[in-house]
């Protein structure tokens, strides 16, 4: 199935009216679980200053592959597997807009204006389109083809994951290279004993790695 844009954006309410510093809800989600993680994409920084560009990523699975090796797990962590919402950072969105540059003027939007012009979830900093289904829906947005005959190379990720009885909460910001996973102990437990994820336990109220 395909992911179904929202334009009742309450299911996001948890996060818009999250206390939490901006950062830290972009980062690790709302403040309503008694566990947190972090699921790396490329290894912490191994010295001051390292740049995310000189990461060894060699054999690393896709960012995609792990969240959905992460859903798979949280998929038994939740009542609600068939409704989840998905939020879209809406700069992603810009970039697959039609007309960015001369050479793809004639690439249509990746969803109507209805969707690109709709409401979006805000918080400070930044904002999303927000995006129901399944669990198993990860991933398929729905998008058009690029022109006729043509589909899109790719889509990005979701900034934010969660199922409608708010078991758990995955947060990828933009900025990260890693994701924050608030949920329930035995889900984060879960997770960490996955031996083909790079998952460690975070305190989203500490200062976490970062590359420059």
């Amino acid at each position: 199935m395909t992911l179904i844009p929202c334009t009742d954006l309450s299911p996001a309410a948890w996060l818009v009216n999250s206390t939490r510093v901006w950062d830290v809800l972009a980062g690790f989600g709302p403040d309503a679980f008694d566990a947190h993680a972090r699921l790396r994409f490329r290894s912490d920084p191994a010295y001051p200053g390292q740049q995310e560009n000189d990461a060894d990523t060699e054999d690393t699975p896709t960012e995609t592959d792990m969240l959905r090796t992460t859903l798979g797990t949280l998929a038994g962590h939740t009542r609600t597997p068939d409704e989840c919402y998905f939020a879209l950072w809406e700069g992603w969105c810009s970039d697959l807009e039609a007309g960015a540059t001369s050479r793809d003027q004639d690439v249509v939007p990746a969803f109507p204006p209805a969707v690109m012009n709709g409401p979006k979830v805000e918080i400070p900093n930044r904002a999303y389109y927000l995006f129901r289904g399944k669990l198993s829906d990860f991933g398929d947005w729905g998008e058009t083809e690029m022109w006729p005959g043509h589909p899109r190379f790719s889509m990005p990720d979701p900034a934010f994951i969660w199922p409608a009885d708010h078991a758990w909460c995955i947060a990828n910001d933009v900025d990260p290279h890693w994701a924050g996973i608030g949920a329930r102990t035995e889900a984060i437990s879960a997770l960490l004993a996955i031996a083909d994820l790079d998952v460690v336990r975070a305190n989203p109220h500490e200062v976490q790695p970062a590359y420059f």
